[in-house]
């Protein structure tokens, strides 16, 4: 998360975060994969950056000091985020919507902003909870469509076939499958591609080697299934696609620097607080 002045930026660019975008005044054009679109002040916008993108026109309004904030939210964390529905397809589509006008404003994005700088783990735990209810909500009441979806899924051989479809697709089939084993042979010809294509695409665009994205994806959904509390560890594992839970151990105290067990303590305790979400 940062605050700046808003700036032209000379090339496309993209990675693999959901992005948030909030100007104090004034007005920003975008374009997306070629495709223009303008930011208005005052809404939060949000897009997945994976798509190609680049600020080409700025106004910072009357006063001439209008400032951007931006939010960086990592992709897995976001599609793991439950009962979003058409929110997420409409990002993984390639929209780019605006969130209803009451969603944020300048006095809690400083609070969330001093929050994340603030080096406390709790803080920042409360205001991952606090995104993720905001977009909850925006998910049942609405939002304001700035550029529809336009990213269809590709047929198998359609070597004219976007890029960007392909890798969608292959994030669809690793979510759909994430308790199945997930070969990057499989992945690949689910879209028609040759595996050392895939896998190089697919770390282009994400940012992150293939096999790596899918061992977060277990990993978050396992954080998840420790919640419930009534799923054995050893389930726990297998319902999240590790093979064995050596495995799961390995990955799990790299990930998050205790074992699962000591997650679940934890997890359990910290929602035990009054007025405590569960996390996400």
């Amino acid at each position: 998360m940062r605050w700046f002045d808003p700036q032209l930026m000379s090339a496309e660019h993209w990675h693999g975060h959901i992005e948030f975008n909030w100007l104090t005044e004034g007005s920003m054009d975008y374009r997306f994969d070629g495709r223009p679109v303008t930011l208005p002040a005052g809404r939060m916008v949000v897009f997945w950056a994976g798509i190609p993108h680049q600020t080409v026109q700025i106004d910072r309004g009357p006063s001439g000091a209008g400032r951007q904030c931006n939010i960086y939210l990592p992709l897995d964390v976001f599609l793991y985020m439950p009962n979003l529905g058409a929110l997420t397809e409409t990002m993984m589509g390639g929209g780019v919507i605006a969130l209803p006008d009451d969603a944020a404003d300048s006095g809690l994005l400083q609070r969330w902003y001093t929050d994340y700088r603030s080096g406390d783990a709790e803080r920042v735990d409360i205001l991952k909870s606090e995104i993720a209810n905001m977009l909850r909500r925006t998910a049942m009441v609405g939002w304001d469509v700035l550029l529809p979806p336009w990213i269809e899924k590709p047929t198998p051989g359609a070597r004219t076939t976007s890029p960007l479809r392909y890798v969608v697709a292959m994030v669809r089939h690793i979510m759909e499958n994430l308790s199945s084993p997930l070969r990057a042979a499989d992945i690949a010809q689910v879209v028609g591609l040759h595996p050392n294509y895939a896998l190089n695409l697919f770390t282009r665009v994400m940012g992150i080697a293939m096999q790596q994205f899918v061992i977060r994806m277990r990993l978050i959904r396992a954080r998840s299934l420790l919640f419930a509390g009534n799923i054995s560890i050893a389930n726990v594992a297998f319902e999240s696609g590790f093979t064995s839970q050596s495995q799961f151990y390995e990955h799990f105290r790299a990930a998050y620097g205790m074992p699962p067990s000591a997650m679940r303590k934890s997890l359990v305790a910290s929602a035990s607080l009054p007025g405590r979400e569960k996390p996400f």
